[in-house]
């Protein structure tokens, strides 16, 4: 049976190449970056390499890039970071009803610790309302959190009209945006949005596991979570995981590399699934957003889990949600902050896509659900 894999907004396969860069590092440049001899430094350059690419990417300076274990990390930095750097000058953060749970939970921390949260709505297509930005603004928010693609519908955030809202209301607000189902399947231009702290992933974009970034643009105050070796300047102490930062810096130069013919790829694959499933299928809902590569239909009449498994059992992978959060029991914040009622979010899937998938894959997947989903819809009614 071959395998289907429409759940990239989880994970992705990793590119060979960088499989091979990676095992080249394990096996070569093993040095400590922090050494003073010639392994040390060795491994050093490594590191420097990979953050020239990725300063590329972004149109940055090298020297904003740091280097953290993954997204989560990188977002628990930049809120909890940033909290505490500036916790005697205000005490409330903005962010949206949509957030990925490793913003909501490190934002929960500090409401905890006495912070104040303001959680703004989203309209149906999951897009923030400006209007609730322009007045949850106050004199004492320091921190506003707004991602940029949302990872379950792929709402896409009007990124530079929120930061010029942000910036004219007080320059000194610190803007973060976690962009991490962002980074590789669009442009992301922290400067143009007037971003301050920007958060990625390194296995969204065909990187391993294990590796993130966050920019902290240069003169942004932010204090480290994690303490030790003063590594990365004090920002994010431990020894550097070299072969995991050459893995990502090769996979972020790859992800760009012709990128408008990969957005295009990834378009059509999306559009076609979204043609063919609305088209042809009786009683569905797209809940999709402009991102390139995330799908989100709404099957009433069935359970997303039962829907997912049965996938499952021909080989074709999805997710019923964010990967973090799947197995939770709770309502996604996402689809409910879209209005959808539980007929409907009680039943949607999101499929995801990379450069791996094809239009062939979609006609499979959606040969399948069209035998499916009448026997679930049945057997559910029951």
């Amino acid at each position: 049976m071959s395998e289907i894999y429409f759940d990239n907004g989880a994970t992705t396969r990793v590119f060979p190449e960088v499989k091979e860069i990676m095992a080249e590092v394990l096996d070569v440049e093993y040095g400590n970056p922090s050494s003073m001899h010639k392994k040390g430094y060795e491994a050093e350059q490594c590191v420097n390499r990979a953050k020239e690419i990725i300063a590329k990417s972004l149109r940055v300076d090298a020297k904003e890039i740091y280097f953290t274990s993954g997204g989560t990390e990188a977002n628990n930095l930049a809120l909890i970071g940033t909290a505490m750097a500036h916790k005697r000058r205000g005490r409330h953060v903005i962010t949206t009803c949509i957030e990925h749970a490793s913003v909501y939970n490190p934002l929960s921390y500090l409401e905890e610790e006495g912070f104040e949260v303001t959680y703004l709505p989203v309209d149906e297509r999951g897009i923030v309302k400006l209007d609730a930005l322009k007045e949850a603004l106050r004199p004492d928010t320091f921190l506003v959190s707004i991602m940029c693609v949302n990872n379950e519908i792929g709402a896409v955030e009007p990124m530079e009209e929120i930061g010029k809202i942000v910036k004219k209301y007080n320059p000194d607000i610190v803007f973060h945006t976690d962009c991490i189902q962002a980074y590789g399947k669009m442009k992301c231009t922290p400067k143009k949005w007037k971003v301050d702290l920007l958060s990625v992933s390194g296995h969204k974009i065909h990187g391993p596991k294990g590796i993130g970034f966050l920019y902290i643009r240069e003169g942004t105050r932010i204090r480290p979570i994690l303490w030790g070796g003063n590594q990365q300047k004090g920002i994010r102490s431990g020894t550097e995981n070299v072969p995991g930062i050459v893995g990502l810096g090769k996979a972020a130069a790859m992800i760009y590399e012709n990128h408008a013919e990969k957005v295009e790829t990834l378009c059509a694959v999306k559009e076609h699934f979204i043609k063919r499933v609305t088209e042809e299928i009786s009683d569905v809902k797209d809940n999709s957003g402009m991102a390139p590569h995330i799908a989100s239909i709404s099957f009433p009449g069935v359970r997303s889990e039962v829907l997912l498994h049965a996938l499952e059992e021909r080989g074709i992978y999805v997710s019923a949600g964010s990967a973090c959060s799947s197995n939770k029991p709770e309502v996604s914040g996402t689809l409910r902050g879209i209005g959808l009622d539980k007929n409907h979010y009680e039943s949607t899937l999101r499929f995801s896509f990379s450069v791996y998938n094809s239009v062939e894959e979609v006609d499979e997947c959606v040969e399948a659900l069209k035998e499916l989903l009448p026997v679930l819809r049945r057997f559910t009614r029951r």
